[in-house]
């Protein structure tokens, strides 16, 4: 007994000098309850860090978890350090933001808890840099909208930023992609460096005011006025690794040297001997999904056949750590920043001509009338007879296919017809269901031998892209039926309905220009369909779509099975790309064990949290990839009109503003008419779709077609300007 009360004592001393876990008074999280409480207790009134220190009870052995908990409340934005001592932020009228963005003289930062911007004078922004996150509070402002100031830099951002090299009176500045008209002094001069490169930077000394910053130049891309070292600057920013590590080579090296085996066909269906075949680009490498069909006497059975990339990528191994890190493949110009090695993406993963490979099926019956009657998911092992293109298979679509590409699909001039019939039907039914049918315009890039852009065509979309559109919805929404059927962790593809102030905003857009709005209390996808029907034959019709484009939400990954608005689908989830998407692989890892009848308890607590974290993850990463993609393709853009200084073009005017209005080409670029340039007036934005003189009613409002001449491009910033002719 006594040895026992000795041990008691023992553990009780120990648990005494030791910081507490989570949810004890002396943990971090317990220190952290106790500090906001007193600190806002205290109002405006500041707490000195000795009293704070008393109350929360600060005791030995537990100091740095009350000192980390200052810190973060502080980081937090929570609590800030005064003269006097601690104070509430909240109390003080103080809030944490993030710097977006920068100019010469001013800036703008958006609140953390509710992504309001707010405009800053350059005088009040204490040097923060675009990135990061500050303590800011307003001032009174001298315009309509929020105006703030920068009290301190709670986070920095990193550090690294591109910019182009200027010289002022004989000396060489920086010039930051990020504070466009603020030079600042460069520290080293070890590095090769030109007037008009394009480098990336380091701040290696932070002033209280922008031009008081030091860089140091890290390393050149080349001329600030050629794309291809531009898009390269875009990459480098934004953290994107055109390379692989080593281990990830290795496994993909390793997977393609293997190869395939006739041991790998085991328990897979074999369907090597159906008319299967990929439909694609023609400079596309990565061919991850091929379809086939028959004619039934009920309707169809069609055929999706998708890479089998899961039973190459393993969980948690390099490749797949690797691949989940990247979310996505970027695709820009002529190149691609691919989310798997090539010897996957365009290896033994890519469903080339004439090769047998592995694939993760999706079995669908459909009816005469296009209805989803059953679906059955299997891994199989195909050879796809031919490497399809849109272009050509078009052509057989419209009767206008030349002999040699009649050759080439003889076999397969059956199976396209029964496609052709197939996707009619569904795409009916898609308009049936009131899925509205909003254009996006893509561009096609067109480089020379030596990368520098020659031509800009738009993105042409014909009966062969349809088609393998509908096929590639039926998988999808095939997927997602079966995760939401069998309740397990899952990646869905999900499009929330749009924010009821959005669709305000939009019924009051489309009254000023005269479109006729259905009558709704709540929007369905149909309203959406109606809306841009009675604007079909109208010459704001561009406009309406794009209005409409934007009073939607932005479609995401998430584990909720909440639907998809656009599509006007119950169920959606992306299952028919996991060569380039993560969240596809994901899903094709977890109905590999589906299919395997795993236990649902078994698959619920493998796959929680791995959902959650693709979701979240995967999403962001589309976003940066899009946001890439975008500003990658405005420098081609600007190199290309950069030949055009002076040529005349015809456009339409798709959106306006209080500082000139935007005029798109037919080739889909895009330029500012600057209101400076304008005939000489008085003119009054109307804070929606035109802008008006006030003595001689010129106007120029959203939809009109203008004759415009290209007046400057700047490759640096991917920025147009255009003037009336």
């Amino acid at each position: 007994m006594a040895k026992s009360k000795k041990n008691n004592k023992s553990s009780r001393k120990n648990i005494q000098n030791t910081p507490k876990r989570a949810g004890d008074k002396f943990s971090v999280e317990g220190y952290r309850n106790r500090i906001i409480t007193f600190v806002r207790k205290s109002g405006k009134k500041p707490i000195s860090p000795k009293e704070l220190a008393a109350k929360c009870r600060s005791i030995r052995g537990c100091e740095s978890n009350y000192n980390l908990a200052v810190s973060e409340l502080i980081q937090d934005g929570i609590i800030c350090q005064r003269k006097r001592g601690f104070v509430s932020c909240e109390a003080l009228g103080f809030f944490k933001a993030e710097i977006v963005r920068l100019n010469r003289t001013f800036g703008f930062m958006k609140r953390c808890d509710n992504e309001e911007e707010i405009f800053v004078p350059g005088k009040f922004l204490c040097g923060a840099m675009p990135g990061d996150t500050v303590l800011a509070h307003y001032i009174p402002s001298r315009s309509d909208g929020p105006e703030g100031e920068v009290l301190d830099i709670l986070k920095a951002a990193d550090s690294k930023l591109t910019g182009i090299i200027i010289e002022e009176d004989g000396q060489k500045f920086f010039l930051a992609d990020t504070m466009s008209r603020t030079p600042v002094k460069i520290e080293n001069s070890d590095i090769p460096y030109k007037t008009g490169d394009k480098v990336m930077a380091e701040i290696c000394r932070a002033g209280r005011r922008h031009r008081d910053h030091k860089v140091r130049i890290l390393f050149t891309f080349g001329s600030a006025q050629s794309a291809q070292c531009c898009a390269q600057a875009l990459l480098a920013v934004n953290g994107i690794e055109t390379e692989f590590g080593e281990d990830v080579k290795k496994e993909a090296a390793r997977i393609a040297a293997a190869g395939v085996w006739p041991d790998d066909y085991k328990n897979r269906l074999d369907l090597r001997k159906l008319p299967i075949f990929t439909i694609d680009s023609a400079e596309s490498k990565d061919l991850d999904d091929a379809v086939s069909i028959e004619r039934t006497e009920n309707g169809y059975i069609l055929g999706v056949h998708i890479a089998d990339v899961s039973h190459y990528v393993k969980g948690n191994s390099h490749l797949d750590k690797s691949a989940l890190d990247r979310g996505t493949s970027i695709y820009y110009a002529d190149k691609v920043i691919p989310m798997l090695p090539k010897e996957l993406s365009n290896g033994i993963c890519s469903l080339n001509p004439n090769e047998d490979r592995l694939t993760f099926s999706a079995i669908m019956h459909i009816t005469k009338n296009g209805e989803l009657q059953d679906f059955k998911f299997s891994k199989s092992v195909i050879c796809s007879k031919v490497k399809g293109i849109y272009s050509e298979i078009n052509t057989i679509l419209d009767n206008t296919a030349s002999d040699e590409i009649k050759e080439k699909y003889k076999e397969l001039t059956p199976s396209i017809e029964i496609m052709n019939e197939l996707a009619d039907i569904r795409i009916a039914n898609r308009k049936k269901r009131g899925a509205p049918e909003i254009e996006t315009s893509e561009s096609k890039i067109i480089l020379n031998d030596d990368h520098i852009c020659i031509d800009i065509k738009p993105r042409t979309r014909g009966k062969s892209e349809m088609i393998i559109e509908e096929f590639m919805l039926l998988a999808n929404e095939s997927a997602a039926k079966l995760a939401a059927e069998k309740e397990i962790p899952f990646v869905y593809r999900i499009h929330e309905e749009p924010a009821p102030e959005k669709i305000e905003t939009l019924k009051e857009s489309l009254n000023r220009l005269n479109v006729q709005v259905p009558v709704f209390s709540s929007v369905k996808p149909v309203h959406l369909s109606e809306i841009l029907e009675n604007a079909k034959d109208k010459e704001c019709y561009p406009v309406v779509n794009m209005i409409t484009l934007r009073s939607m939400a932005k479609a995401k990954y998430d584990t909720d099975p909440i639907g998809h608005f656009g599509l006007a689908l119950d169920d959606y989830a992306h299952f028919t790309s996991p060569i380039r998407r993560y969240p596809d692989l994901a899903i094709h890892r977890i109905l590999s064990d589906v299919i395997d009848n795993a236990d649902s308890e078994w698959l619920s607590k493998r796959y929680s949290g791995f959902a959650q974290k693709a979701s979240e993850h995967s999403t962001a990463m589309e976003i940066r990839a899009a946001n890439i993609e975008r500003d990658c393709e405005d420098c081609y853009k600007a190199e290309y009109m950069q030949n055009h200084i002076g040529d005349e073009f015809e456009g339409i005017i798709s959106s306006v503003t209080d500082f000139g209005f935007y005029v798109e080409l037919e080739n889909t670029v895009e330029g500012l008419v600057h209101i400076n340039t304008l005939p000489e007036g008085y003119y009054e934005y109307d804070g929606y779709f035109s802008i008006k003189d006030e003595y001689s009613d010129r106007a120029f409002c959203a939809g009109n077609k203008v004759k415009i001449i290209c007046a400057k491009a700047d490759v640096n910033s991917g920025k147009i300007d255009f003037e009336l002719a």
